[in-house]
């Protein structure tokens, strides 16, 4: 069997671009890699994480995946599943050992932006992934760990300028 006491499921890619002038094949990998790879890794090493007397499972969502995005609506929806799929998982674990957290970063310092086809000026600070460990980890080492957290809120400003106005 697997045994294992940590699992940082983190792959996944985003596009930019009018979901009628995306790759269709392109969406497929996406969802693939951000849903399904997720999902397979997390279900098999579930058990053995949980066996761990310190077990660990973070999902890498965004703080994309709280709202509609327009332009990103694929990549959007693919965190907000992981966003709600890992809040499932943390309160079907609670009375275990294993800790569970979805972490929601918003722009980070990382080539994120250039695989999705875009370079963006997005008036706000990038974190770095440096920053975003250490607040998924503090998040963990509290005595009641919260579900999700958002590791940089100053990228709601980013969200703000992402979404269509009504």
């Amino acid at each position: 069997g697997i045994h294992a006491t940590g699992l940082v499921n983190n792959a996944g890619f985003g596009t930019h671009d009018a979901f009628t002038d995306e790759d269709p094949d392109r969406l497929q990998n996406m969802i693939a890699l951000n849903i399904s790879a997720l999902v397979d890794l997390s279900r098999a090493y579930l058990d053995p994480l949980t066996a761990a007397d310190t077990g660990i499972l973070i999902n890498v969502a965004s703080l994309l995946g709280f709202q509609p995005i327009p332009y990103m609506s694929v990549y959007a929806a693919t965190k907000a599943f992981v966003l709600s799929f890992t809040e499932a998982l943390w309160e079907e674990t609670r009375g275990t050992n294993l800790r569970v957290l979805a972490v929601n970063p918003g722009a980070m310092q990382t080539e994120f932006f250039d695989a999705a086809g875009r370079t963006a000026d997005l008036g706000t600070k990038r974190a770095t992934p440096e920053q975003v460990v250490t607040i998924a980890l503090d998040t963990l080492d509290r005595r009641s760990a919260p579900p999700s957290v958002v590791t940089n809120s100053r990228s709601l400003t980013l969200l703000g300028r992402l979404l269509t106005r009504r």
